[in-house]
């Protein structure tokens, strides 16, 4: 039997890194992600609507620390989102592809193999 009880939208994403301060610096220099708040063992970066926290507590003891995950950032032009990841040091693992429809995906992976893709139409619209 359920009850009326509806969960909110995800507010927040945890990722278990095994260097917070590469980690960091990956997210914020190649990717440009603002720091809202960083506490020991625990870096909150805002990402608009979802917060992404590194964490080397959630890491600490687990191998691989990267899974079948995959974190998504939503981008208005493909092309021109990997040519700016690209001059910022990005290597992608796969180039920009069609996925569905108009849309399409590229794959990189941060310093601790997580899988990280931009997804959106192959050019900004007009």
């Amino acid at each position: 039997m359920s009850t009326a009880f509806n969960l909110p939208p995800i507010s927040m994403i945890m990722l278990g890194v095994r260097d917070l301060e590469q980690s960091q610096m990956f997210y914020e220099d190649r990717l440009g992600l603002k720091v809202s708040q960083k506490i020991p063992d625990y870096v909150f970066l805002d990402t608009g609507a979802v917060t992404l926290i590194l964490s080397e507590s959630l890491a600490k003891n687990v191998s691989p620390v990267a899974g079948a995950t995959e974190v998504i950032f939503s981008v208005n032009d493909i092309h021109g989102a990997q040519a700016a990841l690209m001059a910022n040091g990005i290597e992608f693992t796969q180039e920009p592809h069609n996925v569905a429809g108009p849309m399409w995906a590229a794959n990189f992976r941060d310093p601790d193999r997580h899988l990280l893709t931009i997804f959106g139409p192959e050019r900004g619209a007009s």
